[in-house]
């Protein structure tokens, strides 16, 4: 399987409906009521229901899987832009963008609702050929 190199770029996409975010609640752990009280949010600065920030960030993870070869992550950075709300749909990219030596790669990675960025940042992978068994370090 080829490993991914620069100019490769993957999509990824998720409509997030309010189960998403109480599944995602639960799974977490992160009950923040600005997240699952419809009251209590209308009274924040957002003015409604807001789904995790880390619900975008798991789009782009999507995107980095869909690039070529095992992608490892080694580190992410996340610019949080816009409140993603029930009913968005998340499309997310990541563009690898340079090679750092060795199997490690930067991708840009950005989240749009609506053409808007809800999430921008860049992230240093692995990027492995399937068929390799050996361990590597970020």
């Amino acid at each position: 399987m080829p490993v991914a190199t620069v100019g490769d770029a993957a999509e990824a996409s998720l409509r997030v409906t309010e189960s998403t975010i109480d599944e995602f609640a639960a799974l977490s752990g992160d009950e923040n009521p600005i997240h699952l009280d419809d009251a209590y949010a209308a009274e924040t600065l957002f003015g409604g229901r807001v789904a995790h920030g880390m619900i975008a960030a798991s789009v782009l993870s999507a995107a980095m899987a869909r690039l070529p070869g095992d992608i490892v992550y080694c580190s992410q950075d996340l610019t949080f832009e816009r409140p993603v709300r029930p009913g968005d749909e998340i499309r997310a990219t990541a563009e690898v963008v340079e090679e750092l030596g060795g199997d490690r790669l930067r991708a840009e990675t950005t989240a749009r609702v609506d053409g808007a960025v809800a999430v921008s940042g860049e992230a240093t992978v692995l990027s492995l050929p399937h068929e390799d068994g050996e361990e590597n370090a970020c």
